[in-house]
């Protein structure tokens, strides 16, 4: 009962932690968006704020990659 109960535990923290990958893809949206709205607005500035764009874009997959191995920690861990 009680091993039961642990890999049950351990399945919920997986899926609580695979909601981060979940928010990344929210905060990828919200990078390109800005980015497209200030371009649109300013077109000639456009061109140096790329880089910026690809930074934000890696920092926010990033950390859904980061959530994805918590969440594989959480499954497979002894």
């Amino acid at each position: 009962m009680e091993g039961e109960l642990a890999s049950m535990g351990q399945f919920i923290g997986a899926g609580l932690a695979a909601i981060g990958s979940g928010a990344a893809a929210i905060g990828v949206g919200h990078v390109a968006g800005n980015f497209l709205s200030g371009a649109l607005r300013n077109p000639s500035a456009a061109g140096g704020q790329t880089a910026t764009l690809f930074i934000g874009i890696a920092f926010a997959e990033a950390l859904g990659i980061f959530a994805f191995l918590v969440a594989l920690l959480l499954m497979f861990a002894v």
